[in-house]
């Protein structure tokens, strides 16, 4: 069954892993839809890279029967013939579409095609359901399965769901939504539309550049092209898009790899439609309390160049410059009833009130009336929100990344330092040695939430 008079590939793909960029297939499975009739094509294929224990649990493809199948390359010519000019459907189609279109590109082939997912499809026909994985699906529609997890059984599993609604429903509804799902996104007119298909669907950071590749804006998301073609449908970003000359990303594998690459580019690049969040470290600085006295502990005014921020204990805030750690000790002081005068926020003669005594907004440490250590005290509850926390290792760390319990990437971290990302051993070891670590106050604010998650090189 067709549609529209026009041919349908019904497919689907094991692979190596969950990332297009550096996993392989596996194995390939093609039913084909035409005037003529029904199809079926399959073929395993060798990676060219280990197939983990994990994956061959999940897929049952072992290195062993991979080990003499052709090569990608060797069936590029075959799989194209099979896949152009059709309809190219799948159950989270941008996966399978993504690993074989960048397959087709390391074959230098520039692979494209009209691409349904059956997910989005049977989200659009029954908004009434909540799950739509293909195993629901199977139950729902009591499908006919001869195996899971291998391709052409899973591409068989996806073709008896198009069969059943188009039992289930009439057509015009189903070529409606089909229609509507496979619409050509809106893309500035200066821009090739083309690049829409290399963007990821997947986590990652991305640029817009303007005239001379001037950096304008730098924005992260679990689904860079999503997110991407959102900006060119919105009416807000218009004067934004109509700069745009030349858009760039870099693909992560999970949110914390977003993160950190995010904050890399708005430090490096400082692009001119960002808000003006990316802060200089030049001027970095924090609250230490400093004990005068036996008991008696004030805060100190101390810089990124004075002090080491990665591991300093008792430190506050990590603030851009003096005047903003300024605001917020008089914010503190003020919810909390602490006396400016004992914080060093206004000088007055030794045993005199300060103003915020006399407005009745002190508990008067400055002339007697409360105990220092009990302002101390007060003062350390205050702040407590603001402490940092020291780098709990004795080296560097890792923060594992990955999809599916598939480690696909390790974030290199020392002293709260992001070294950068790497995918071997090798990598990693290059990271470390080539590491000129240089504490930054947005890495650490990312990476402090993801402490528990990281481990000890070695």
């Amino acid at each position: 069954m067709t549609h529209n008079g026009i041919p349908l590939v019904f497919v689907d793909l094991e692979t190596t892993g969950a990332t297009a960029a550096t996993d392989r297939i596996t194995e390939i499975g093609i039913v084909e839809v035409s005037a003529d009739g029904v199809s079926e094509w399959s073929s395993l294929v060798n990676p060219g890279v280990p197939i983990s224990s994990f994956i061959e649990r999940l897929t049952g493809i072992s290195n062993a029967m991979v080990a003499h199948a052709p090569t990608f390359d060797e069936l590029a010519e075959e799989v194209l013939a099979r896949l152009q000019g059709r309809l190219f459907v799948a159950h989270n189609a941008r996966f399978d579409y993504g690993f074989l279109r960048s397959e087709f590109k390391r074959a230098g082939v520039d692979f494209r095609a009209t691409v349904l997912c059956t997910v989005k499809l049977s989200r659009k026909l029954f908004p009434q359901h909540f799950k739509h994985s293909l195993d629901t699906l199977i139950e729902r529609y009591e499908l006919s399965v001869a195996g899971r997890h291998r391709a052409l059984a899973d591409a068989q599993l996806i073709h008896q769901f198009w069969q059943r609604i188009h039992r289930d429903l009439p057509h015009e509804t189903i070529a409606e939504a089909v229609t509507l799902l496979t619409a050509q996104p809106v893309v500035p007119p200066q821009l090739d539309a083309g690049m829409v298909e290399e963007m990821p669907q997947n986590h990652g950071a991305y640029i817009f550049y303007g005239e001379g590749d001037a950096p304008l804006f730098v924005g992260k998301s679990s689904n860079v092209r999503k997110r991407v073609l959102a900006h060119f449908a919105a009416p807000a970003d218009a004067s934004l898009c109509a700069q745009i000359r030349r858009v760039d990303w870099v693909e992560c594998a999970g949110p914390v790899g977003a993160l950190l690459q995010e904050a890399a580019l708005l430090r490096k690049l400082q692009p001119e439609h960002n808000r003006p969040a990316q802060r200089s470290d030049a001027d970095l600085c924090a609250w230490h309390l400093a004990e005068q006295a036996p008991g008696r502990f004030v805060p100190e005014l101390v810089f990124a160049g004075e002090a080491d921020f990665a591991h300093a204990e008792n430190l506050y805030g990590l603030f851009s410059s003096p005047k903003e750690a300024h605001k917020r000790l008089q914010d503190l002081a003020r919810a909390h009833h602490l006396c400016p005068a004992v914080l060093g926020l206004e000088k007055v003669a030794p045993g005199a009130p300060c103003s915020a005594h006399e407005a009745g907004r002190c508990l008067g440490a400055c002339v007697g009336k409360e105990a220092v250590s009990m302002h101390s005290a007060r003062l350390m509850a205050a702040l407590v929100k603001l402490k940092t926390l020291p780098w709990p290792f004795p080296g560097a760390a890792l923060l594992l990344e990955g999809e599916e319990g598939y480690v696909r990437e390790a974030h290199v971290i020392d002293g709260w330092c992001y070294l950068g990302t790497a995918r071997s051993e090798a990598e990693i070891q290059a990271l470390l040695d080539g590491a000129q670590p240089r504490f930054e106050r947005d890495t650490y604010k990312i990476l402090s939430k993801f402490v528990e998650r990281m481990q000890v090189v070695g």
